[in-house]
């Protein structure tokens, strides 16, 4: 990882950090749970992703995996969905602190996709604190260019619905310590 990668990681992480003492923005106190969850996950993720492109993630809240993950596949542009006000604020100002070219939508995802403004055009949909169900792994598809490809952080595999048709999607799973990640493709 290249030095200024790294002291972007380290802008982000103190600023979550920082912002986490007055809202909610991840449940995670321990900080080196929280380092690997928060950042080792997304930096492993990114070695199977394409880079350079363009990325969307649905459900942002603290920024993991889009902050992280954007920085590591050096995003072209970085589109971030989050409902929440203050947490869109924190996603703004974390991205300007991390110098990322990027868009915080303050929405549902599911109005987004039904405005249609990134359908086709994202070549990774990142996917964590979001229960993917059949409905949102469409939503997620539509955001897709053709070789495009969802990754989806979650602990389990097994609750995955059936995909559907073309869809790829990249399974990140920790394992029982988060010291190694299962990643699964489909």
């Amino acid at each position: 990882m290249s030095p200024q990668i790294e002291a972007r990681l380290i802008a982000y992480f103190d600023l979550l950090a920082k912002w986490n003492a007055k809202i909610n923005l991840t449940a995670l106190t321990d900080t080196d749970a929280a380092i690997d969850r928060l950042l080792l996950e997304p930096l492993a993720a990114a070695m199977a992703l394409p880079s350079k492109g363009h990325v969307i993630d649905l459900g942002s809240g603290g920024g993991s995996p889009a902050i992280p993950l954007a920085l590591a596949l050096d995003s072209k542009r970085l589109v971030m969905v989050e409902s929440r006000g203050r947490k869109a604020a924190f996603l703004r100002e974390a991205a300007r602190s991390t110098g990322l070219t990027s868009v915080v939508e303050n929405a549902r995802f599911e109005e987004i996709a039904s405005q249609g403004t990134y359908a086709g055009q994202m070549d990774v949909v990142s996917i964590r604190a979001v229960r993917p169900d059949l409905s949102t792994l469409l939503i997620a598809k539509a955001f897709l260019k053709p070789e495009g490809r969802v990754a989806l952080f979650s602990p389990k595999a097994a609750s995955l619905p059936e995909l559907p048709e073309g869809l790829r999607v990249m399974h990140i799973s920790p394992l029982l310590d988060s010291s190694h990640l299962v990643l699964l493709g489909r």
